[in-house]
Protein backbone atom coordinates (compact mmCIF):
# COMPACT_ATOMS: atom_id res chain seq x y z
CA UNK A 1 0.00 0.00 0.00
CA UNK A 2 2.74 2.61 0.85
CA UNK A 3 6.48 2.83 -0.87
CA UNK A 4 9.12 4.11 0.88
CA UNK A 5 11.53 6.42 -0.22
CA UNK A 6 15.64 7.15 1.53
CA UNK A 7 17.84 9.64 -0.02
CA UNK A 8 21.30 8.71 1.12
CA UNK A 9 25.11 9.57 1.15
CA UNK A 10 27.27 7.55 3.25
CA UNK A 11 24.55 6.88 5.74
CA UNK A 12 25.69 3.35 7.01
CA UNK A 13 25.62 4.67 10.53
CA UNK A 14 22.05 5.12 10.86
CA UNK A 15 20.54 3.21 7.15
CA UNK A 16 20.10 -0.30 9.12
CA UNK A 17 17.82 1.18 11.98
CA UNK A 18 16.01 3.73 9.32
CA UNK A 19 15.39 0.24 7.40
CA UNK A 20 14.20 -1.68 10.16
CA UNK A 21 11.62 0.49 11.14
CA UNK A 22 9.87 0.30 8.09
CA UNK A 23 10.16 -3.27 7.18
CA UNK A 24 6.53 -3.37 6.75
CA UNK A 25 6.87 -1.74 3.19
CA UNK A 26 7.66 -4.76 0.58
CA UNK A 27 8.55 -1.65 -1.85
CA UNK A 28 11.77 0.02 0.01
CA UNK A 29 13.62 2.76 -2.73
CA UNK A 30 16.96 4.22 -1.58
CA UNK A 31 18.14 7.23 -3.77
CA UNK A 32 22.02 6.96 -3.28
CA UNK A 33 24.56 9.89 -3.90
CA UNK A 34 27.10 7.82 -5.12
CA UNK A 35 27.88 7.06 -1.19
CA UNK A 36 32.04 5.66 -0.46
CA UNK A 37 31.34 3.73 2.28
CA UNK A 38 28.50 0.44 3.14
CA UNK A 39 25.29 2.11 2.75
CA UNK A 40 24.44 0.53 -0.49
CA UNK A 41 25.73 -2.73 0.22
CA UNK A 42 23.33 -2.57 3.40
CA UNK A 43 20.10 -1.20 1.62
CA UNK A 44 20.85 -4.42 -0.91
CA UNK A 45 20.78 -6.62 1.56
CA UNK A 46 17.65 -5.01 3.22
CA UNK A 47 16.01 -5.79 -0.31
CA UNK A 48 15.90 -2.52 -1.37
CA UNK A 49 15.75 -0.76 -4.53
CA UNK A 50 18.74 1.22 -5.55
CA UNK A 51 19.08 4.06 -7.93
CA UNK A 52 21.72 6.39 -8.36
CA UNK A 53 21.83 10.33 -8.74
CA UNK A 54 24.74 13.01 -8.31
CA UNK A 55 23.28 15.30 -5.27
CA UNK A 56 22.71 19.13 -6.80
CA UNK A 57 20.38 20.23 -3.51
CA UNK A 58 16.87 19.14 -2.05
CA UNK A 59 14.15 20.10 -3.73
CA UNK A 60 16.20 18.75 -7.63
CA UNK A 61 16.73 15.51 -5.64
CA UNK A 62 13.33 15.24 -4.40
CA UNK A 63 11.67 15.96 -7.36
CA UNK A 64 13.85 13.38 -9.90
CA UNK A 65 12.38 11.03 -7.80
CA UNK A 66 8.88 11.07 -7.45
CA UNK A 67 9.31 11.21 -11.31
CA UNK A 68 11.36 8.69 -12.38
CA UNK A 69 11.15 5.84 -9.27
CA UNK A 70 9.06 3.25 -10.25
CA UNK A 71 7.18 3.13 -6.84
CA UNK A 72 5.30 -0.08 -6.79
CA UNK A 73 2.52 1.54 -4.67
CA UNK A 74 0.06 4.82 -5.20
CA UNK A 75 1.85 6.35 -2.05
CA UNK A 76 5.20 6.87 -1.16
CA UNK A 77 6.59 7.99 2.58
CA UNK A 78 9.89 9.78 2.85
CA UNK A 79 11.92 8.60 5.20
CA UNK A 80 15.36 10.41 6.39
CA UNK A 81 18.06 7.79 7.60
CA UNK A 82 18.34 9.19 10.82
CA UNK A 83 14.61 9.02 11.13
CA UNK A 84 12.72 5.72 12.53
CA UNK A 85 8.74 5.19 12.34
CA UNK A 86 6.99 4.62 15.47
CA UNK A 87 4.54 1.52 15.50
CA UNK A 88 1.74 3.91 16.10
CA UNK A 89 2.85 5.84 13.16
CA UNK A 90 3.09 2.59 10.91
CA UNK A 91 -0.11 1.69 11.79
CA UNK A 92 -1.74 5.30 11.11
CA UNK A 93 -0.17 5.70 7.77
CA UNK A 94 -1.29 2.09 6.38
CA UNK A 95 -4.65 3.44 7.63
CA UNK A 96 -4.77 6.50 5.69
CA UNK A 97 -3.42 5.38 2.69
CA UNK A 98 -5.90 2.34 2.48
CA UNK A 99 -8.92 5.18 2.64
CA UNK A 100 -7.35 8.73 1.86
CA UNK A 101 -10.75 10.20 1.06
CA UNK A 102 -9.99 13.32 -1.06
CA UNK A 103 -6.55 13.46 0.27
CA UNK A 104 -3.01 13.89 -1.77
CA UNK A 105 -0.98 14.21 0.86
CA UNK A 106 -0.78 13.84 4.94
CA UNK A 107 1.51 15.58 7.39
CA UNK A 108 3.34 13.80 10.22
CA UNK A 109 4.72 15.32 13.59
CA UNK A 110 8.09 14.58 14.31
CA UNK A 111 10.00 14.41 17.33
CA UNK A 112 13.67 15.03 17.74
CA UNK A 113 16.03 13.91 20.33
CA UNK A 114 19.31 15.57 21.63
CA UNK A 115 21.32 14.05 24.92
CA UNK A 116 18.40 11.75 25.38
CA UNK A 117 15.75 14.38 25.40
CA UNK A 118 12.78 14.79 23.56
CA UNK A 119 13.02 18.44 22.53
CA UNK A 120 9.21 18.69 23.00
CA UNK A 121 9.46 22.72 23.05
CA UNK A 122 12.17 23.83 20.53
CA UNK A 123 11.16 22.29 17.42
CA UNK A 124 10.89 25.07 14.81
CA UNK A 125 8.31 23.33 13.03
CA UNK A 126 7.15 19.42 14.45
CA UNK A 127 4.94 18.45 11.64
CA UNK A 128 6.00 17.99 8.22
CA UNK A 129 4.40 16.39 4.64
CA UNK A 130 6.02 12.85 4.20
CA UNK A 131 3.21 10.71 3.04
CA UNK A 132 2.26 11.97 -0.42
CA UNK A 133 0.62 10.25 -3.88
CA UNK A 134 4.01 11.04 -5.88
CA UNK A 135 2.40 12.38 -8.70
CA UNK A 136 0.62 15.12 -6.76
CA UNK A 137 3.75 16.59 -5.32
CA UNK A 138 6.43 19.02 -5.99
CA UNK A 139 9.23 20.37 -4.25
CA UNK A 140 10.74 23.86 -3.84
CA UNK A 141 14.07 25.52 -2.17
CA UNK A 142 17.37 24.28 -2.17
CA UNK A 143 17.45 23.31 1.59
CA UNK A 144 14.94 22.32 3.73
CA UNK A 145 12.33 21.76 0.78
CA UNK A 146 8.97 22.90 0.56
CA UNK A 147 6.11 20.56 -0.50
CA UNK A 148 3.50 21.99 -2.69
CA UNK A 149 0.60 19.42 -3.00
CA UNK A 150 -2.08 19.25 -5.44
CA UNK A 151 -4.88 18.56 -3.71
CA UNK A 152 -6.07 18.34 0.11
CA UNK A 153 -3.94 17.44 2.80
CA UNK A 154 -4.50 15.87 6.12
CA UNK A 155 -2.68 14.72 9.33
CA UNK A 156 -1.63 10.88 10.79
CA UNK A 157 -1.46 10.26 14.13
CA UNK A 158 2.11 8.69 15.60
CA UNK A 159 5.23 10.01 15.79
CA UNK A 160 8.66 10.00 13.54
CA UNK A 161 11.57 10.04 15.66
CA UNK A 162 14.45 11.85 14.28
CA UNK A 163 18.12 11.51 16.02
CA UNK A 164 19.87 14.43 14.50
CA UNK A 165 23.02 14.29 16.72
CA UNK A 166 23.62 10.63 16.49
CA UNK A 167 26.84 11.04 14.12
CA UNK A 168 27.87 13.97 16.66
CA UNK A 169 27.99 17.31 17.41
CA UNK A 170 30.89 17.61 15.07
CA UNK A 171 29.08 15.83 12.12
CA UNK A 172 25.94 18.57 12.59
CA UNK A 173 28.21 21.17 12.47
CA UNK A 174 29.46 19.81 9.57
CA UNK A 175 26.04 19.07 7.78
CA UNK A 176 24.29 22.36 8.73
CA UNK A 177 27.28 24.19 7.36
CA UNK A 178 26.60 23.30 3.75
CA UNK A 179 22.91 23.81 4.74
CA UNK A 180 23.68 27.12 5.25
CA UNK A 181 25.45 28.04 1.91
CA UNK A 182 22.12 26.61 0.67
CA UNK A 183 20.22 28.73 2.71
CA UNK A 184 22.21 31.48 1.27
CA UNK A 185 22.04 30.89 -2.06
CA UNK A 186 18.59 30.90 -1.53
CA UNK A 187 17.76 34.02 -0.09
CA UNK A 188 19.93 35.96 -2.80
CA UNK A 189 17.71 33.75 -5.23
CA UNK A 190 14.58 34.67 -3.76
CA UNK A 191 15.29 38.83 -3.67
CA UNK A 192 16.43 38.20 -7.32
CA UNK A 193 13.47 36.11 -8.04
CA UNK A 194 11.31 38.88 -5.98
CA UNK A 195 8.97 36.40 -4.88
CA UNK A 196 5.95 38.29 -3.56
CA UNK A 197 5.76 38.34 0.49
CA UNK A 198 2.42 39.18 2.37
CA UNK A 199 2.26 40.16 5.87
CA UNK A 200 -1.46 39.19 5.96
CA UNK A 201 -0.32 35.43 4.84
CA UNK A 202 2.31 35.29 7.32
CA UNK A 203 -0.04 35.89 9.68
CA UNK A 204 -3.14 34.42 8.80
CA UNK A 205 -2.71 32.30 5.79
CA UNK A 206 -4.75 29.19 6.82
CA UNK A 207 -2.68 26.43 5.04
CA UNK A 208 0.20 25.33 7.14
CA UNK A 209 2.91 25.27 4.59
CA UNK A 210 1.89 28.73 2.87
CA UNK A 211 1.94 30.96 6.25
CA UNK A 212 5.50 28.35 7.49
CA UNK A 213 6.81 29.80 4.23
CA UNK A 214 5.52 33.23 4.20
CA UNK A 215 7.31 33.77 7.81
CA UNK A 216 10.14 32.23 6.91
CA UNK A 217 10.61 35.34 4.88
CA UNK A 218 9.88 37.53 6.77
CA UNK A 219 12.12 36.20 9.36
CA UNK A 220 15.26 36.37 6.95
CA UNK A 221 14.11 40.29 6.49
CA UNK A 222 14.67 40.93 10.38
CA UNK A 223 17.74 42.11 11.30
CA UNK A 224 20.07 40.19 14.01
CA UNK A 225 17.85 37.76 13.72
CA UNK A 226 20.02 34.88 15.14
CA UNK A 227 19.89 36.43 18.58
CA UNK A 228 15.81 36.62 17.99
CA UNK A 229 15.67 32.92 17.30
CA UNK A 230 17.07 32.31 20.35
CA UNK A 231 14.95 34.28 22.51
CA UNK A 232 11.48 32.77 20.43
CA UNK A 233 12.92 28.97 20.94
CA UNK A 234 13.81 29.40 24.39
CA UNK A 235 11.63 31.78 25.73
CA UNK A 236 9.26 32.02 23.62
CA UNK A 237 8.62 28.73 22.72
CA UNK A 238 9.34 27.54 26.51
CA UNK A 239 12.35 25.44 25.22
CA UNK A 240 13.87 26.36 29.17
CA UNK A 241 11.40 23.30 29.80
CA UNK A 242 13.45 21.05 27.40
CA UNK A 243 16.14 21.56 30.00
CA UNK A 244 19.91 21.14 29.21
CA UNK A 245 18.86 20.15 25.99
CA UNK A 246 16.58 22.05 24.69
CA UNK A 247 19.40 25.10 25.99
CA UNK A 248 21.89 23.55 23.87
CA UNK A 249 19.74 22.78 20.67
CA UNK A 250 18.51 27.00 20.93
CA UNK A 251 22.35 27.75 21.35
CA UNK A 252 23.30 25.43 18.24
CA UNK A 253 20.04 27.04 16.14
CA UNK A 254 21.30 30.85 17.28
CA UNK A 255 24.37 29.42 15.46
CA UNK A 256 23.10 28.03 12.59
CA UNK A 257 21.55 31.05 11.44
CA UNK A 258 24.14 33.51 11.97
CA UNK A 259 26.56 31.18 9.35
CA UNK A 260 23.29 31.71 7.26
CA UNK A 261 23.61 35.76 8.09
CA UNK A 262 27.33 35.38 7.37
CA UNK A 263 27.10 33.70 4.51
CA UNK A 264 24.41 35.57 2.77
CA UNK A 265 26.69 39.19 3.11
CA UNK A 266 29.78 37.11 1.70
CA UNK A 267 27.23 36.10 -1.23
CA UNK A 268 26.03 39.87 -2.01
CA UNK A 269 29.39 40.72 -1.69
CA UNK A 270 30.66 38.44 -4.31
CA UNK A 271 27.87 39.50 -6.48
CA UNK A 272 28.35 43.42 -6.39
CA UNK A 273 29.74 44.41 -9.88
CA UNK A 274 33.26 45.54 -8.98
CA UNK A 275 33.35 49.70 -8.64
CA UNK A 276 34.47 51.63 -11.24
CA UNK A 277 38.12 52.53 -11.32
CA UNK A 278 38.91 56.18 -12.11
CA UNK A 279 42.17 55.94 -14.50
CA UNK A 280 45.12 58.24 -12.90
CA UNK A 281 45.15 61.81 -14.89
CA UNK A 282 47.72 61.39 -17.50
CA UNK A 283 51.37 63.29 -17.16
CA UNK A 284 51.64 66.56 -19.08
CA UNK A 285 54.31 66.25 -21.71
CA UNK A 286 57.63 67.69 -21.61
CA UNK A 287 57.65 71.08 -23.86
CA UNK A 288 59.82 73.35 -25.32
CA UNK A 289 59.20 76.86 -25.65
CA UNK A 290 59.73 78.26 -29.12
CA UNK A 291 61.60 81.42 -29.30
Amino acid sequence: MISVLILTRNEALELPGALASVSWSDDIHVLDSHSTDETVAIARAAGAHIAYRAFDNWSAHQNWAVKNIPFRHPWVFNLDADERVTPQLAEAMQAAAADPGAHVAFRIQRRDFFHGTWLRHVQTAPVYMRLFRPGKIRFERLVNPKPFPDGPVGQVAGFLDHYPFSKGIVAWIDRHNRYATFEAQQILLNRRDRKPFSWRAALTEPDFDRRHAQRKELFYRLPARHILKFLILYIGKFGFLDGAAGFDYCVLTCFYEYLIMLKTRELERESEPPAPTSSPNPAPRDTIAQA
